[in-house]
């Protein structure tokens, strides 16, 4: 039935939400529950103040749908509720109860008879009580109640009269409500309303307290003070004597009949702070004051007429405190006074002390830095002295080491007042403790201090692990030290190397500083990352570090190079090109040494290559060497420090570790951490101190603070440098090519062996123009091998694909890089399969659409694909960053200037067409120098064919040009020798 014909009779309810907010619903005669969004229109058609029911949302509570209205909201519709005329409205008993009450209580609120409920208080709530007419009262039910404590807060914002009030009440609500303000405090209501600034206090004065510091006759001193309500600079000291004492001002006449109030306060403040009773045990401390305390002064009843405060309000305050009640009262007492309503004077100098943070100092008089030293490493011990400093007063260490025996809290030294907080003078004591068990300061210790101005590193572990507040530290450094710092912090200021003439290429202003950076660090035993962006050239800067401290130190043992399987060719190839002068051994492959034969195939090397899985698989052998370094290329591999892997990398033993990354962080700061504690074991302490100092505060709070201190401690390890730099930009080529090698896996290896045996077994038996048919399909066959297994198989694009072709998960390594950049990027390939293959590895990886263009695509698609990825101006969520091209169908007549990254995933092996793809990309337009990446397979025909077009073996620019028809004319002999596949490069 239409709801705009309903003639059944509709009954509303109302029921107060825990919120307070009233919720109504609505039945029919039958039982049924009335449409809530009809319900809306029925009751509010007439209700102005909602713009008849526009600003009122329909809910679902208690398994009923209904509407929802804020407790202000229901006060003035139930004052004067105007439902639609046609309808018969009925109302249920609750609803009823809040139409009767509804005007009684707004009445109320207008007319200020409202106050907070003090029995409520002290049950650990807060209420409010409301003079309500006598024939009413009865209707304040426990859930009318609900609606008017929600509703009373409401109304004071609102009104605005009372909200300074209703503020103060709700800070000291949680106080009390915790247990840090006990609820029977105040001995009245009365009492309680003055204190929470409800009421006016009617007496002409208030009680105060005062400490006074020792003046060399006595010692600390609590008096009770009396302030004029309206004049606060009139003060007198009170004893509750019938006569001042000698030199103080009698008390106003007008003051005497409340001084019954001065007792009743007293017996407040003992309420708050017990131990200020004199019939108390005072606090003990190291000099016994306990015995000096118990015959002190006291200001209340007389010493045989005591009461306990809590009963009565009456007792007897102590006048005569002990440094250690002192400190207390200062640092706790009267900050729990002042929440209670308390005013509480202190001394001047209070409020500037207790800003001041003592920093413990060690004064560094190493001469670590100068020339003179070499290979020393973090855990070299220096020399230093301690100090303690407060603002402009520094302590020596003789001085501090007394108040540490004292346990001094409070004390005056050179006219100075100081506050040693005793949790900081107990963790000054473990450093002390843990330093002379050390037998001296690390250098990781003084680096911590100087970066990140605390003593995390040296503090055990479980030493108030819940602290917010850190030892704080700072160090003097010695002149050679502090040189020593700056160059590490500011890299321009390391002396810049000499390329050795056994480096046969190269080099670029800021690939000279990366490697005097390394040199550097190598020359402090210092680790270190270098995290320089995809293309900037991390390869060549280590080889060429390499070859330095092979001319410089003759060194007696290798290094070690450890590195993704899929690379290891790659380097192997470029150590070849730029270092041919170095002996380079690659420990990888079912022949590779074990146990002592492993000891001697090291022997005589420069450089012993291997990956990241033959670190764990092979650990015995690799760390029965002592390196001359280690270096991790791709060192986010070791990004996870509980796997076993990354656990085996970390054991192993070099003097010098170097990590290179262009992703040191990826998605936790924890891979931060592994990757540092490889390169400079324990200088961000264990995983454990790391996530508790560092990373729940930076994940989870992003703290700039503590952000700011891991920068500090980890950026003179890191050196990392982007394209967008201005100084490396201006550097670069317009376009950069480079070959990435890759080798295959053991699948595609049996592959690629048996197809090209089969083909000669058949080729000697065709005729020529089948001769030619056959090479030319066995180079498709082969290429595709060379991708991936999956195309050869016909297994489709959604075939398993990942550790079946190390050139998908690299070139899978370098999109997910250069995208954590923001660049974007074409890839190439002559097979459409491939392109599909690729399209759904890299979309399911990257979490983004990838575009795919091939012969079969439209016009229309083909230019709204150019269009999501060239237009800046589009949605982000429109834009698209990788682009798969066929080189047929995208390698000419295409502008795609957005893109600064270029793949060839399989080569055509013809440096025109190759070119003209690239182009793509270099044309006019491009803002940004492009950097071109060929991938080559190692051991099969494609490192044969360039290799051969790199040399131009007798092969003209002609000949190269015209394509691939070439190959058909070699002889059999000759394709023996591009086909044969070279085992070497074959994964196990």
């Amino acid at each position: 039935m239409d709801s705009m014909i309903e003639t059944s009779t509709l009954t509303v309810h109302a029921a107060p939400m825990p919120s307070g907010a009233l919720f109504l619903w609505g039945t029919r005669a039958n039982g049924g529950i009335w449409d809530a969004l009809d319900l809306k229109h029925i009751l509010l058609a007439w209700y102005q103040p909602s713009f008849y029911g526009t600003f009122v949302e329909t809910s679902d509570w208690g398994h009923r749908e209904g509407i929802e209205l804020q407790p202000l909201d229901a006060l003035e519709y139930f004052s004067d509720p105007a439902p639609v005329q046609h309808l018969k409205v009925a109302w249920d008993g609750n609803a009823q109860d809040f139409i009767r009450l509804a005007p009684a209580v707004k009445a109320a609120l207008a007319s200020g008879e409202f106050m907070p409920d003090y029995e409520k208080w002290k049950a650990g709530e807060i209420g409010w009580k409301l003079k309500l007419p006598q024939e009413l009262q009865s209707l304040e039910t426990s859930a009318t109640r609900l609606w008017i404590d929600a509703l009373i807060p409401e109304w004071v914002d609102e009104d605005g009269v009372m909200k300074d009030n209703l503020r103060q009440l709700e800070r000291a609500y949680p106080l009390m409500h915790s247990g840090e303000i006990p609820a029977d405090l105040w001995l009245d209501e009365e009492d309680w309303l003055v204190a929470i600034g409800w009421r006016h206090d009617p007496t002409p004065m208030r009680t105060c307290l005062q400490l006074v510091e020792p003046d060399g006759e006595s010692g600390w001193q609590l008096k009770l003070l009396l302030q004029d309500r309206q004049h606060k600079d009139v003060l007198r000291r009170v004893t509750l004597e019938a006569e001042p004492a000698e030199g103080e001002l009698p008390l106003p006449e007008h003051w005497l009949p409340e001084l019954e109030r001065v007792q009743r306060d007293i017996g407040r403040f003992l309420r708050i702070l017990p131990w200020l009773d004199a019939a108390e045990p005072c606090d003990g401390d190291a000099r016994g004051a306990a015995d000096e305390a118990a015959t002190g002064r006291r200001v209340g009843k007389g010493a045989d007429d005591r009461a306990e405060p809590g009963v009565d309000g009456r007792g007897s305050l102590r006048t005569e405190l002990t440094e250690a009640e002192a400190w207390r009262f200062l640092t706790e007492g009267s900050a729990r006074l002042v929440e209670a309503g308390t005013s509480v004077f202190l001394p001047a100098w209070w409020e500037r002390i207790s800003k001041l943070r003592p920093k413990l100092r060690a004064q560094i008089k190493s001469s670590v830095g100068s020339a003179r030293e070499s290979m020393f490493g973090l855990g070299q011990l220096m020399q230093f002295d301690w100090k303690l400093a407060l603002g402009d007063l520094v302590l020596s260490e003789e001085e501090f080491r007394q108040l540490l025996d004292e346990k001094r809290r409070l004390v005056q030294i050179r006219g100075h007042w100081i506050q040693l907080d005793p949790q900081f003078m107990a963790q000054v004591e473990q450093v002390l403790k843990k330093v002379q068990k050390k037998k001296g300061l690390s250098f990781r210790d003084i680096l911590e201090f100087h970066f990140a101005g605390e003593a995390g590193g040296i503090l055990p572990a479980d030493l108030d692990p819940d602290s917010e507040r850190r030892l704080e530290m700072e160090v003097e450094l010695s002149e050679q030290l502090h040189h020593m710092i700056e160059q590490l912090t500011q890299t321009s200021s390391i002396p810049p190397m000499e390329p050795p003439d056994s480096f046969q290429g190269s080099l670029r202003h800021y690939q000279i500083a990366g490697i005097s950076w390394l040199l550097f660090l190598r020359r402090f035993g210092l680790g270190g990352c270098l995290a320089d962006d995809m293309g900037l050239g991390k390869t060549i800067q280590w080889i060429t570090y390499l070859l330095t401290v092979k001319e410089q130190e003759q060194p007696e043992t290798p290094s070690l190079l450890i590195c993704p399987t899929s690379v290891l060719g790659n380097w192997q190839m470029e150590l070849k090109r730029f270092a041919p002068s170095l002996q380079v051994h690659l420990h990888y492959g079912p022949q590779r040494f074990k146990g002592n034969d492993f000891k001697n195939s090291v022997s005589g090397m420069d450089l012993i290559l291997t990956s990241y899985t033959l670190s764990h698989l092979d650990e015995a052998e690799l760390s029965s060497v002592a390196w001359n370094s280690i270096c991790l290329d791709e060192a986010q591999n070791i990004k996870n420090a509980y796997t076993k892997q990354a656990s085996a990398i970390r054991r192993l033993e070099g003097s010098h570790r170097i990590a290179l990354t262009g992703t040191p962080i990826e998605n936790r700061l924890t891979e931060l951490w592994s990757i540092f504690d490889f390169a400079n074991p324990g200088y961000l302490g264990s995983i454990r101190e790391f996530t508790h100092r560092y990373v729940h505060a930076i994940e989870k709070t992003q703290d700039t603070e503590i952000i700011g201190k891991v920068q500090k401690m980890i950026r003179p390890f890191l050196l990392r440098r982007v394209k967008k730099d201005p100084a490396i930009q201006l550097d670069l080529p317009e376009k950069n090519e480079s070959k990435t090698f890759v080798s295959l896996t053991a699948e595609q290896g049996s592959l690629y062996e048996n197809y090209i045996q089969d083909m000669f077994d058949r080729l000697d038996k065709l005729s020529p123009m089948e001769r030619r048919g056959l090479i030319l399909s066995a180079l498709t066959k082969l290429k595709q091998v060379c991708n991936h297994p999956a195309l050869l198989l016909k297994e489709g694009p959604n075939a398993p694909w990942s550790g079946r072709s190390n050139k998908l998960e690299r070139l899978l390594e370098m999109v997910q890089e250069l995208r954590q950049e923001g660049d974007k990027c074409l890839i190439f390939t002559q097979f459409v399969e491939t392109g599909h293959l690729l399209q759904s590895v890299l979309q399911r990886e990257l979490a983004e659409p990838v575009l795919f263009l091939h012969g079969g695509s439209s016009k229309a698609a083909r230019d709204e694909m150019i269009a999501h990825f060239q237009e800046a101006s589009l949605p982000p969520e429109e834009q698209r960053s990788v682009f798969i091209l066929s080189l047929k169908a995208g390698g000419i007549g295409l502008n795609l200037t957005a893109a600064n990254h270029v793949f060839h995933y399989d080569r055509w092996w013809n440096p025109a067409v190759e070119n003209q793809a690239t182009d793509r990309a270099f044309r006019i337009g491009q803002t940004r120098h492009v950097q071109v990446h060929k991938f080559v397979t190692l051991g099969t025909l494609e490192e044969r064919i360039d290799e051969m077009i790199e040399r131009k073996l007798g092969l003209s620019e002609q000949i190269v040009g015209s394509g691939e028809n070439w190959i058909t004319e070699l002889s059999t002999e000759d394709l023996h020798d591009l086909f044969t596949l070279r085992k070497e490069w074959v994964e196990v």
